[in-house]
């Protein structure tokens, strides 16, 4: 009988605002032997992100915040993984900016990842930005969170080509399927010694 090692996994929360995409690959990821993290909750801005499917399908913890008060909220988040002693937090499409105190309190590691290749165009829009320009490539990041917006240390880059035919929409999803698999060798780069 395989032994279970589900006591050394780093017990990780995954936030998200919308479809998930993400947060599957990294639940699949998490079943797999060799990964170190194993996901405890789920927490969304949003409480008709078609994401939380999820939860029901894979019996993951969900909790949703509304963040009308950011600081009041973040108090209460913070309460909460601790008391399930979070140790790391994937942002996966989540699309709250977590304030400075949040990101200082918060005593684990904060990872994001974001549909371009950082310090390239922080922020929104990140696909009609670099078609705009004429990039030759795009590509996706993930990166360790600070207090600046897409700011924070890269641990890992993946480039995608730009073709002339290629829309924000066509680069996007492009760039989608290569986020899937960057976040989990993110983690595997991080916590993999």
């Amino acid at each position: 009988m395989a032994q279970s090692t589900g006591s050394k996994k780093i017990k990780t929360a995954v936030f998200i605002s919308g479809t998930g995409s993400n947060l599957q690959s990294l639940i699949k990821f998490s079943k797999l032997k060799k990964s170190p993290i194993s996901i405890e909750m789920i927490v969304s801005n949003n409480a008709k992100s078609k994401g939380l499917a999820f939860c029901k399908i894979y019996k993951i913890k969900k909790e949703i915040f509304n963040f009308k008060n950011q600081s009041t909220t973040e108090k209460e988040l913070l309460l909460k993984l601790n008391k399930n002693k979070i140790d790391l937090i994937c942002l996966a499409g989540f699309m709250k900016i977590l304030s400075k105190n949040f990101i200082k309190k918060f005593k684990g590691q904060i990872l994001n990842i974001h549909p371009s290749l950082l310090p390239k165009y922080k922020g929104l829009n990140t696909h009609e930005k670099a078609i705009r320009n004429e990039d030759e490539y795009s590509g996706c990041t993930v990166h360790f969170v600070n207090s600046k917006l897409d700011s924070g240390k890269i641990i890992i880059q993946k480039k995608v080509k730009i073709k002339k035919n290629d829309t924000a929409k066509s680069l996007a999803k492009k760039i989608l399927v290569q986020e899937h698999k960057l976040y989990p060798r993110a983690i595997l780069k991080i916590f993999t010694l």
